[in-house]
Protein backbone atom coordinates (compact mmCIF):
# COMPACT_ATOMS: atom_id res chain seq x y z
CA UNK A 1 0.00 0.00 0.00
CA UNK A 2 1.36 3.72 -0.81
CA UNK A 3 0.95 5.79 1.73
CA UNK A 4 0.77 9.95 2.07
CA UNK A 5 0.95 12.36 4.47
CA UNK A 6 -1.47 14.98 3.10
CA UNK A 7 -1.97 18.33 5.10
CA UNK A 8 -4.93 20.10 5.08
CA UNK A 9 -5.84 23.75 5.92
CA UNK A 10 -9.46 24.63 6.26
CA UNK A 11 -9.12 28.11 6.15
CA UNK A 12 -11.38 30.55 6.86
CA UNK A 13 -15.46 31.75 5.48
CA UNK A 14 -16.78 28.78 3.27
CA UNK A 15 -12.85 26.74 3.55
CA UNK A 16 -14.14 24.38 6.06
CA UNK A 17 -17.19 23.45 4.04
CA UNK A 18 -15.29 23.05 0.98
CA UNK A 19 -12.39 20.88 2.96
CA UNK A 20 -14.90 18.91 4.01
CA UNK A 21 -16.59 17.98 0.61
CA UNK A 22 -13.22 17.60 -0.89
CA UNK A 23 -12.14 15.00 2.06
CA UNK A 24 -15.28 12.86 1.11
CA UNK A 25 -14.67 12.80 -1.87
CA UNK A 26 -10.51 11.81 -1.32
CA UNK A 27 -12.44 9.06 0.80
CA UNK A 28 -14.10 7.48 -2.09
CA UNK A 29 -10.95 7.87 -4.20
CA UNK A 30 -9.38 5.38 -1.48
CA UNK A 31 -12.44 3.06 -0.48
CA UNK A 32 -11.70 2.44 -4.69
CA UNK A 33 -8.24 2.72 -4.78
CA UNK A 34 -6.93 -0.27 -1.95
CA UNK A 35 -3.72 0.36 -2.67
CA UNK A 36 -3.86 4.12 -1.50
CA UNK A 37 -3.85 5.87 1.61
CA UNK A 38 -4.08 9.40 2.16
CA UNK A 39 -3.10 10.40 5.82
CA UNK A 40 -4.65 13.54 6.31
CA UNK A 41 -3.77 15.43 8.68
CA UNK A 42 -5.51 18.99 9.76
CA UNK A 43 -3.54 22.08 10.63
CA UNK A 44 -5.02 25.50 11.44
CA UNK A 45 -3.77 28.53 9.44
CA UNK A 46 -5.55 31.89 8.05
CA UNK A 47 -7.40 34.73 9.39
CA UNK A 48 -9.16 32.77 12.65
CA UNK A 49 -5.66 31.82 14.05
CA UNK A 50 -4.15 35.80 13.38
CA UNK A 51 -7.38 36.45 15.29
CA UNK A 52 -6.83 34.09 18.13
CA UNK A 53 -3.18 34.22 18.36
CA UNK A 54 -1.73 37.46 16.37
CA UNK A 55 -0.15 34.86 13.51
CA UNK A 56 -1.68 33.09 10.42
CA UNK A 57 0.38 30.40 10.61
CA UNK A 58 2.38 28.43 13.21
CA UNK A 59 6.38 27.31 12.95
CA UNK A 60 4.67 24.02 13.41
CA UNK A 61 2.48 23.53 10.14
CA UNK A 62 5.25 25.07 8.35
CA UNK A 63 7.52 22.32 9.59
CA UNK A 64 4.60 19.91 8.74
CA UNK A 65 4.35 21.43 5.47
CA UNK A 66 8.32 20.99 4.57
CA UNK A 67 7.69 17.46 5.98
CA UNK A 68 4.51 15.90 4.10
CA UNK A 69 3.84 15.03 0.36
CA UNK A 70 1.12 16.84 -0.40
CA UNK A 71 -0.32 20.30 0.89
CA UNK A 72 -4.11 21.27 0.54
CA UNK A 73 -5.61 24.64 1.31
CA UNK A 74 -8.71 25.90 1.08
CA UNK A 75 -9.57 29.61 0.78
CA UNK A 76 -8.39 31.50 3.68
CA UNK A 77 -8.68 34.84 4.71
CA UNK A 78 -11.21 37.30 6.36
CA UNK A 79 -11.56 41.25 5.23
CA UNK A 80 -12.55 42.33 8.44
CA UNK A 81 -9.12 40.68 10.19
CA UNK A 82 -6.20 43.20 9.11
CA UNK A 83 -2.66 43.54 10.40
CA UNK A 84 -1.64 47.20 12.11
CA UNK A 85 -0.79 48.08 8.84
CA UNK A 86 -4.24 47.70 7.42
CA UNK A 87 -3.50 44.78 4.83
CA UNK A 88 -5.51 41.63 5.38
CA UNK A 89 -3.77 39.27 7.84
CA UNK A 90 -4.89 36.28 6.80
CA UNK A 91 -3.48 35.18 3.58
CA UNK A 92 -0.92 32.68 3.40
CA UNK A 93 0.28 32.71 -0.48
CA UNK A 94 3.09 34.71 -0.16
CA UNK A 95 4.14 32.76 3.15
CA UNK A 96 3.98 28.90 1.45
CA UNK A 97 4.75 30.03 -1.84
CA UNK A 98 8.08 31.97 -1.09
CA UNK A 99 8.56 29.97 2.21
CA UNK A 100 8.37 26.67 0.30
CA UNK A 101 10.28 27.94 -2.94
CA UNK A 102 6.97 26.77 -5.21
CA UNK A 103 8.25 28.80 -8.74
CA UNK A 104 5.37 27.79 -10.56
CA UNK A 105 1.71 28.69 -9.98
CA UNK A 106 -0.50 26.55 -12.36
CA UNK A 107 -3.87 27.01 -13.01
CA UNK A 108 -5.91 25.53 -15.45
CA UNK A 109 -8.72 27.14 -17.29
CA UNK A 110 -11.23 24.87 -18.32
CA UNK A 111 -14.67 24.85 -19.79
CA UNK A 112 -17.02 21.71 -18.61
CA UNK A 113 -20.35 20.58 -20.12
CA UNK A 114 -23.36 22.09 -17.85
CA UNK A 115 -21.44 25.70 -17.26
CA UNK A 116 -22.60 28.40 -19.20
CA UNK A 117 -19.97 30.81 -20.46
CA UNK A 118 -20.22 34.28 -21.09
CA UNK A 119 -18.57 33.74 -24.44
CA UNK A 120 -21.03 32.78 -27.33
CA UNK A 121 -19.93 29.28 -29.34
CA UNK A 122 -18.37 27.32 -26.78
CA UNK A 123 -18.58 23.70 -26.40
CA UNK A 124 -16.98 22.06 -23.17
CA UNK A 125 -13.75 21.32 -23.28
CA UNK A 126 -13.46 24.08 -25.93
CA UNK A 127 -11.92 26.36 -23.87
CA UNK A 128 -8.64 24.51 -22.52
CA UNK A 129 -5.63 26.26 -21.36
CA UNK A 130 -2.91 26.88 -18.16
CA UNK A 131 -1.82 29.67 -17.24
CA UNK A 132 1.83 29.35 -15.19
CA UNK A 133 2.76 32.10 -13.30
CA UNK A 134 5.87 32.99 -11.37
CA UNK A 135 5.53 32.80 -8.37
CA UNK A 136 8.66 33.81 -6.32
CA UNK A 137 9.63 36.86 -8.24
CA UNK A 138 7.44 40.06 -10.72
CA UNK A 139 6.39 42.83 -8.77
CA UNK A 140 4.94 40.79 -5.91
CA UNK A 141 8.45 39.94 -4.79
CA UNK A 142 7.76 43.63 -3.41
CA UNK A 143 4.80 42.10 -1.00
CA UNK A 144 4.79 44.38 2.11
CA UNK A 145 8.50 45.55 1.12
CA UNK A 146 7.12 48.93 -0.98
CA UNK A 147 8.97 52.24 0.25
CA UNK A 148 8.24 55.83 0.36
CA UNK A 149 5.99 58.36 2.33
CA UNK A 150 2.62 59.14 2.52
CA UNK A 151 2.57 61.06 -1.06
CA UNK A 152 4.66 58.40 -3.30
CA UNK A 153 5.71 54.50 -2.54
CA UNK A 154 7.79 52.16 -4.67
CA UNK A 155 7.64 48.62 -5.33
CA UNK A 156 10.14 47.21 -7.28
CA UNK A 157 9.82 44.51 -10.01
CA UNK A 158 12.30 41.40 -10.04
CA UNK A 159 12.96 39.12 -12.96
CA UNK A 160 16.16 36.78 -13.14
CA UNK A 161 17.20 34.89 -15.80
CA UNK A 162 17.58 32.02 -13.62
CA UNK A 163 13.96 32.32 -12.04
CA UNK A 164 12.63 33.30 -15.42
CA UNK A 165 13.88 30.11 -17.04
CA UNK A 166 12.71 27.38 -14.66
CA UNK A 167 9.45 28.45 -14.88
CA UNK A 168 9.34 28.62 -18.69
CA UNK A 169 11.06 25.09 -18.80
CA UNK A 170 8.05 23.72 -16.30
CA UNK A 171 5.67 25.43 -19.10
CA UNK A 172 7.11 23.26 -22.17
CA UNK A 173 7.38 20.87 -19.85
CA UNK A 174 3.69 20.41 -18.78
CA UNK A 175 2.72 21.12 -22.72
CA UNK A 176 4.39 17.96 -23.66
CA UNK A 177 1.99 15.81 -21.37
CA UNK A 178 -1.18 18.19 -22.64
CA UNK A 179 -3.13 17.71 -25.66
CA UNK A 180 -2.53 20.94 -27.32
CA UNK A 181 -4.89 23.97 -28.01
CA UNK A 182 -8.73 23.02 -28.70
CA UNK A 183 -8.30 25.15 -31.76
CA UNK A 184 -5.76 23.10 -33.91
CA UNK A 185 -4.48 20.57 -31.40
CA UNK A 186 -1.02 22.06 -32.03
CA UNK A 187 0.95 21.87 -28.49
CA UNK A 188 2.07 25.75 -27.88
CA UNK A 189 3.69 27.63 -24.84
CA UNK A 190 2.79 31.27 -25.33
CA UNK A 191 5.04 34.08 -23.55
CA UNK A 192 3.13 36.91 -22.23
CA UNK A 193 4.84 40.05 -21.11
CA UNK A 194 5.36 43.97 -21.86
CA UNK A 195 8.28 43.88 -23.14
CA UNK A 196 7.79 46.95 -25.32
CA UNK A 197 7.67 48.65 -22.00
CA UNK A 198 10.40 46.95 -19.45
CA UNK A 199 13.44 46.05 -19.13
CA UNK A 200 12.73 43.26 -16.75
CA UNK A 201 9.91 41.84 -19.18
CA UNK A 202 12.64 42.13 -22.02
CA UNK A 203 14.40 39.63 -19.92
CA UNK A 204 11.55 37.59 -19.71
CA UNK A 205 11.36 37.30 -23.05
CA UNK A 206 14.52 36.50 -24.51
CA UNK A 207 15.04 33.82 -21.99
CA UNK A 208 11.77 32.27 -23.15
CA UNK A 209 12.97 31.97 -26.61
CA UNK A 210 16.46 30.84 -25.62
CA UNK A 211 14.77 27.75 -23.74
CA UNK A 212 12.16 27.29 -26.73
CA UNK A 213 15.19 26.45 -28.33
CA UNK A 214 15.26 23.24 -26.66
CA UNK A 215 11.60 22.08 -27.05
CA UNK A 216 11.53 21.76 -30.92
CA UNK A 217 8.89 19.76 -30.87
CA UNK A 218 5.88 23.08 -28.99
CA UNK A 219 5.27 25.85 -30.82
CA UNK A 220 6.68 28.89 -29.10
CA UNK A 221 5.07 32.22 -29.59
CA UNK A 222 4.99 35.60 -27.67
CA UNK A 223 2.40 38.37 -27.14
CA UNK A 224 1.73 41.53 -25.00
CA UNK A 225 -0.24 41.39 -22.36
CA UNK A 226 -3.12 43.62 -23.24
CA UNK A 227 -3.30 41.73 -25.99
CA UNK A 228 -3.36 38.51 -24.54
CA UNK A 229 -6.18 39.66 -22.50
CA UNK A 230 -8.05 40.80 -25.74
CA UNK A 231 -7.03 36.98 -27.26
CA UNK A 232 -8.10 35.36 -24.36
CA UNK A 233 -12.04 36.61 -24.75
CA UNK A 234 -11.98 36.71 -28.71
CA UNK A 235 -9.98 32.92 -29.28
CA UNK A 236 -9.38 31.28 -26.59
CA UNK A 237 -8.66 28.03 -27.87
CA UNK A 238 -5.77 29.00 -29.70
CA UNK A 239 -3.97 28.63 -26.30
CA UNK A 240 -2.71 25.74 -24.83
CA UNK A 241 -0.17 26.85 -22.13
CA UNK A 242 0.45 30.70 -21.19
CA UNK A 243 3.74 31.43 -18.99
CA UNK A 244 4.16 34.83 -17.61
CA UNK A 245 5.05 37.06 -14.43
CA UNK A 246 3.80 37.05 -11.54
CA UNK A 247 1.18 39.96 -11.28
CA UNK A 248 0.26 39.29 -15.10
CA UNK A 249 -0.47 35.89 -13.97
CA UNK A 250 -2.34 36.94 -10.89
CA UNK A 251 -4.91 39.04 -13.37
CA UNK A 252 -4.82 36.85 -16.57
CA UNK A 253 -5.89 33.56 -15.00
CA UNK A 254 -8.88 35.30 -13.36
CA UNK A 255 -10.06 36.74 -16.34
CA UNK A 256 -9.59 33.50 -18.26
CA UNK A 257 -11.30 31.40 -15.00
CA UNK A 258 -14.43 33.64 -15.85
CA UNK A 259 -15.17 32.87 -19.21
CA UNK A 260 -15.64 29.07 -18.05
CA UNK A 261 -17.49 29.42 -15.28
CA UNK A 262 -16.01 31.77 -12.45
CA UNK A 263 -13.09 30.76 -10.21
CA UNK A 264 -15.49 28.18 -8.38
CA UNK A 265 -14.55 25.70 -11.90
CA UNK A 266 -10.77 26.41 -11.08
CA UNK A 267 -8.50 24.47 -9.43
CA UNK A 268 -5.12 25.54 -8.95
CA UNK A 269 -1.74 24.18 -7.45
CA UNK A 270 1.78 25.84 -6.86
CA UNK A 271 5.11 23.52 -7.31
CA UNK A 272 8.88 24.03 -6.87
CA UNK A 273 11.31 21.35 -7.30
CA UNK A 274 10.63 19.63 -3.75
CA UNK A 275 7.30 21.20 -2.41
CA UNK A 276 3.83 21.66 -3.90
CA UNK A 277 0.58 23.11 -2.28
CA UNK A 278 -2.56 23.15 -3.92
CA UNK A 279 -5.78 25.39 -3.53
CA UNK A 280 -8.98 26.87 -4.65
CA UNK A 281 -8.21 30.00 -5.95
CA UNK A 282 -11.12 32.22 -4.75
CA UNK A 283 -11.55 33.75 -1.55
CA UNK A 284 -13.50 32.42 1.36
CA UNK A 285 -16.48 34.45 0.48
CA UNK A 286 -17.69 34.98 4.94
CA UNK A 287 -21.36 36.65 3.72
CA UNK A 288 -22.17 33.14 2.28
CA UNK A 289 -20.34 30.47 5.00
CA UNK A 290 -22.70 28.64 7.02
CA UNK A 291 -24.87 28.60 3.92
CA UNK A 292 -24.41 25.17 2.41
CA UNK A 293 -24.51 26.77 -1.19
CA UNK A 294 -20.48 27.11 -1.97
CA UNK A 295 -19.44 25.29 -4.95
CA UNK A 296 -16.57 23.06 -3.75
CA UNK A 297 -15.24 21.93 -7.12
CA UNK A 298 -12.29 24.34 -6.97
CA UNK A 299 -11.07 22.32 -4.20
CA UNK A 300 -11.96 18.69 -5.55
CA UNK A 301 -10.25 19.62 -8.54
CA UNK A 302 -6.93 21.46 -7.01
CA UNK A 303 -7.33 17.81 -4.83
CA UNK A 304 -6.99 15.63 -8.47
CA UNK A 305 -4.16 18.04 -9.69
CA UNK A 306 -2.30 17.07 -6.20
CA UNK A 307 -3.18 13.33 -6.55
CA UNK A 308 -1.34 13.63 -10.26
CA UNK A 309 1.62 15.71 -8.97
CA UNK A 310 2.23 12.46 -6.20
CA UNK A 311 1.97 10.02 -8.97
CA UNK A 312 -1.03 8.93 -8.26
CA UNK A 313 -2.85 9.72 -11.90
CA UNK A 314 -5.35 7.36 -11.89
CA UNK A 315 -6.70 8.67 -8.67
CA UNK A 316 -6.48 11.98 -10.36
CA UNK A 317 -8.27 11.06 -13.05
CA UNK A 318 -10.92 9.39 -11.07
CA UNK A 319 -12.07 12.80 -9.56
CA UNK A 320 -11.62 14.70 -13.06
CA UNK A 321 -14.06 12.31 -14.88
CA UNK A 322 -16.58 12.24 -12.15
CA UNK A 323 -16.50 16.05 -12.39
CA UNK A 324 -17.13 15.89 -15.97
CA UNK A 325 -20.17 13.58 -15.89
CA UNK A 326 -21.78 14.89 -12.62
CA UNK A 327 -22.04 17.89 -15.06
CA UNK A 328 -22.62 15.95 -17.83
CA UNK A 329 -25.57 14.59 -16.62
CA UNK A 330 -27.05 18.02 -14.83
CA UNK A 331 -26.44 16.10 -11.34
CA UNK A 332 -24.77 19.47 -10.32
CA UNK A 333 -26.51 22.70 -11.11
CA UNK A 334 -24.49 25.90 -10.28
CA UNK A 335 -26.47 29.44 -10.78
CA UNK A 336 -25.41 32.66 -12.19
CA UNK A 337 -23.37 33.10 -9.78
CA UNK A 338 -21.40 29.81 -9.60
CA UNK A 339 -22.85 29.10 -6.21
CA UNK A 340 -25.01 25.38 -5.83
CA UNK A 341 -28.25 25.92 -6.67
CA UNK A 342 -28.87 21.97 -4.74
CA UNK A 343 -26.59 22.87 -1.89
CA UNK A 344 -23.09 21.70 -1.17
CA UNK A 345 -24.07 18.30 -0.02
CA UNK A 346 -25.49 17.57 -3.64
CA UNK A 347 -22.38 18.09 -5.60
CA UNK A 348 -20.10 16.24 -3.04
CA UNK A 349 -22.83 13.29 -3.07
CA UNK A 350 -22.81 13.36 -6.99
CA UNK A 351 -19.05 12.99 -7.67
CA UNK A 352 -18.65 10.95 -5.12
CA UNK A 353 -21.33 8.49 -6.19
CA UNK A 354 -19.49 8.19 -9.75
CA UNK A 355 -16.22 7.98 -7.96
CA UNK A 356 -17.19 5.05 -6.81
CA UNK A 357 -18.95 3.80 -9.88
CA UNK A 358 -22.68 3.83 -8.14
CA UNK A 359 -23.95 6.23 -11.75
Amino acid sequence: MKEYRIITIPGDGIGPELMESTIAVLEAVQEMNGALKLNLEEHEAGAGRYARYGKRISDETLQACHEADGILKAPVGNPAVRTPEGTEAGLLGGVLRTGLDLFANMRPVKLYPGIRSPLAGYEPGGIDYVVIRENTEGLYASRDKGVGGPEAVADTLIITRKGTERVVRFAFELSRKRNGAPEDGVRRVTCVDKSNVLRSMALFREVFFEVAADYPDIEAEAVYSDACANHLVIRPAHYDVLVMENMLGDLLSDLGGATAGGLGMCPSGNIGEKFAFFEAVHGSAPDIAGQGIANPLSLILSAALMLAHIGESEAANQIETSVWGALEAGEIRLDNKGRAVDGSQAITEAVCARVRGEI
